[in-house]
């Protein structure tokens, strides 16, 4: 687990002033009128969290929330700042498993503060987005906001991408006879299919995250400007969550597919099985009927017993193999 680490950014009319400055006088910024504050913390401790609770007098049960990495994606307005929290996501395709971190965030008058639980997520890539957009600074903490959250988006798409990549390449695959690749697809599907799910239950609850950060920007007038970025990341959210809803419908369609055809290759071994025991059947019938009365090689001697044996054996024996090698056992 990484250390503790606080970063911290100070605007001044919109203007970058300082990077780097001590958590201890974040509250004397922000006493003042034309300052915008910003500070990360990283993996912090309790201790930590209750000295910027203290200092910002923030709603301990916010503070709990931001602690829980298993918290359901939310915002939450308070009396004197608004708490959101949600999951940045990614998706590895070397090892086919989704990595999800917990990103929470506290936003005052002057203030945004940032609260990752690891460092799973670039908080960088936040900063060169506001970066990017520094004319928007000016427009305060909901600026923040907006380039946080976009850039939490941006990672819900890719993941989504990702998945729809995957889901395509099981379709290319599920017609293959092969019955080694017929196992790798139904894992491979398995593990689609739960890692869908889980984004599922990301990506839908940001609607509301997203939603109530817009009420706030749409209810001050001075923030007006800001309303068509918001409108823009909400029907970024929408279209990830269908998105995923026709990935589910996909990955449905593959699953069933898959089990059909398994039905189907079942069906045909069956037949084959069938059509082998009719064969079988005939000379078995026939012999047994006459109890082989007649003369046949070794007839009277202890050695024809041996080579009776001996081709029952092989006849055996070459089935299996053929059976096996078709994989029919």
């Amino acid at each position: 687990m990484s250390e503790s680490s606080v970063r911290t950014r100070v605007w001044r009319n919109g203007q970058l002033e300082s990077e780097h400055i001590e958590f201890d006088q974040v509250s004397d910024f922000l006493a003042q009128p034309d300052c915008l504050v910003w500070a990360d913390l990283c993996n912090p401790d309790d201790e930590l969290l209750a000295k910027l609770a203290k200092e910002l007098e923030l709603d301990p049960h916010a503070i709990e929330d931001a602690r829980d990495e298993h918290e359901r994606p939310k915002a939450m307005r308070y009396a004197t700042h608004m708490f959101l929290t949600t999951n940045a996501i990614r998706y590895d395709a070397n090892s086919g498993e989704l990595v999800s971190t917990r990103v929470s965030a506290f936003t005052l008058q002057r203030g945004f503060f940032t609260v990752r639980l690891d460092d799973a997520f670039d908080i960088s890539s936040v900063v060169q987005r506001w970066d990017d957009n520094a004319d928007l600074i000016k427009y305060g903490p909901r600026a923040l906001i907006h380039g946080l959250l976009d850039e939490i988006v941006d990672g819900y798409f890719q993941t989504v991408e990702s998945l729809d990549d995957g889901i395509e390449e099981l379709e290319d695959d599920l017609f293959d006879e092969n019955s080694n690749a017929a196992r790798q697809l139904q894992r491979r599907t398995f593990a689609l299919r739960k890692s869908l799910v889980e984004v599922r239950r990301t990506v839908l609850p940001m609607r509301e995250v997203v939603n109530t950060a817009m009420r706030r920007v749409n209810e001050s007038d001075h923030n007006a400007e800001l309303a068509p970025y918001y409108e823009d990341l909400y029907d970024h959210v929408l279209r990830a969550a269908e998105w995923t809803e026709s990935l589910r419908d996909m990955i449905s369609s593959v699953f069933e597919t898959n089990m059909a055809l398994a039905d189907l290759r079942m069906n045909l071994i069956m037949k084959k099985l069938t059509s082998w025991a009719a064969i079988i059947a005939v000379p078995t019938a026939i012999t047994g009927f006459y109890g082989q009365n007649v003369p046949y090689p070794g007839f009277g001697h202890e050695w024809g017993v041996w080579a009776s044996v001996a081709s029952i054996l092989l006849i055996a024996l070459a089935l299996y193999g053929l059976f096996k090698r078709k994989d029919w056992l």
